[in-house]
């Protein structure tokens, strides 16, 4: 049996940030934290910022082997970084976390070990947020989108909107890709024929800057992902288990 590769991490952790400079070398040094004792390797999405995002990660990487950057030329979206994330990390497992300080990594290896644990059958654990630092309006608004998914999808999940999330890499990259795909990653791998697990995790107020993501610029595009994913589901076939007769 062959040795593990020490230069490929166990674990790929991926982060899509768009002008969040503030925010970045906090985070790292948390998920370094979290992940101490592991191989790992934090791979950062610059999806097309225009302040300082490139020079604070370049500033890090110096001394840190194990942070990498991958660089969009223009803004392409949560979900295409996220992506491209994936394309580019080593690591057979991938956690994923938003960049702007709400998800504590400090949840990471759990995700990880009930990922492991939950092996083969189970193909995703996703965070749900408890305790969410947001306006009441914006979490009223959750919850209806999270009610008219579960109610359409029945995926059993009640928060698609957590970044924190740990998968397996080839799973991932075997998905349909279209710019929604981070909010219906649990009816996507039901869909692979994998159950899904949860674990809470508490939500931080964000450390600086504001949020890239809005709620009416992204309302009837998410109506349309919807419903393409509901499509998605109802079309998936069978593989047939076929037996050889002699």
């Amino acid at each position: 049996m062959s040795e593990p590769n020490p230069t490929i991490p166990a674990v790929s952790v991926v982060v899509p940030v768009r002008n969040e400079t503030g925010n970045i070398a906090p985070l790292v040094a948390e998920i370094a934290a979290a992940l101490a004792g592991r191989s790992f390797e934090i791979v950062y999405v610059n999806d097309g910022s225009t302040d300082g995002t490139e020079a604070e990660l370049l500033r890090l990487m110096a001394e840190r082997p194990w942070l990498r950057q991958v660089k969009h030329a223009r803004s392409c979206g949560q979900s295409a970084a996220v992506r491209t994330g994936v394309a580019a990390a080593r690591g057979a497992v991938v956690a994923t976390i938003d960049g702007d300080g709400q998800n504590d990594p400090a949840f990471i290896p759990t995700l990880i070990d009930a990922l492991e644990q939950g092996a083969p059958r189970v193909g995703l654990i996703a965070g749900q947020r408890v305790g969410r630092k947001a306006t009441g309006f914006k979490r009223l608004q959750s919850r209806i989108a999270n009610g008219v998914r579960g109610a359409i999808l029945r995926d059993g999940t009640r928060d698609t909107g957590c970044g924190l999330k740990a998968f397996r890499r080839d799973l991932f990259l075997m998905l349909p890709t279209f710019d929604g795909l981070h909010r219906f990653l649990p009816a996507l791998v039901k869909r692979e024929g994998f159950d899904i697990g949860y674990v809470d995790v508490v939500d931080r107020p964000r450390h600086s800057g504001t949020s890239n993501y809005g709620m009416w610029d992204r309302l009837w595009v998410g109506i349309l992902d919807l419903f393409g994913v509901w499509w998605l589901v109802r079309r998936k076939k069978r593989v047939p288990q076929a037996t050889e007769v002699r």
